[in-house]
């Protein structure tokens, strides 16, 4: 289950960084899910699994609307306000390259999907939101939802709904019985054994 959630939420950095301040949140994810699938379909590199290029990907065109210490954070959940910040920095790096290295299989998939935004309701001054979404293409349709916030004039996404289950909440079941087995240290290490051994 965990694999495919993870492979779904490729769409989730499908978020082309292009200037969209003072855009629904919405019509963000809507436009910039598409942008993805676009880019995807034009790179052949993308479509082998070429991690570099999906790392530069995310690099340059993910990171602006994607609150990433959050998302680390609420994964690592109480055991955050105790590492330092040395530790969360490890965190951030060992975590983003475990879902980069994954998202570059998935991209490979992306063939003729389409993302339909379902109905959103959110009021004028709300500062977080929930946007629903269904990628349609072959068999059927992929409940993929957003939890954003808004971050100045933009929003960001900070956890991922995939087939009702959050990517936050998986994460974290799995990185407390790493940090209550040996502490902060030993989740940092596995990650990085997890991302070696992904890069062989």
């Amino acid at each position: 289950m965990l694999k495919k959630m993870l492979a779904t939420t490729a769409l989730m950095f499908g978020l082309a960084a292009s200037a969209l301040a003072n855009v629904a949140p919405d019509a963000l994810v809507q436009r910039l899910s598409t942008e993805m699938i676009d880019a995807v379909k034009a790179d052949p590199a993308i479509q082998a699994g070429d991690v570099a290029k999906v790392i530069a990907l995310v690099d340059a065109k993910v990171l602006p609307y994607l609150n990433f210490e959050r998302m680390t954070a609420s994964a690592v959940g109480r055991f955050w306000r105790q590492a330092t910040p040395e530790q969360k920095q490890k965190l951030q790096a060992e975590f983003k390259l475990l879902l980069v290295r994954t998202y570059a299989g998935a991209l490979a998939q992306v063939k003729d999907q389409t993302v339909q935004l379902k109905p959103f309701r959110a009021g004028a001054t709300d500062a977080e939101v929930v946007v629903r979404t269904e990628v349609k293409g072959k068999g059927e349709p992929i409940q993929l939802d957003y939890r954003m916030e808004k971050a100045g004039d933009s929003w960001k996404i900070y956890d991922v709904n995939v087939l009702g289950i959050w990517l936050v909440d998986q994460y974290r079941n799995s990185f407390a019985q790493e940090i209550n087995a040996g502490g902060i240290d030993t989740l940092i290490t596995k990650l990085a054994e997890r991302n070696k051994a992904a890069a062989k």
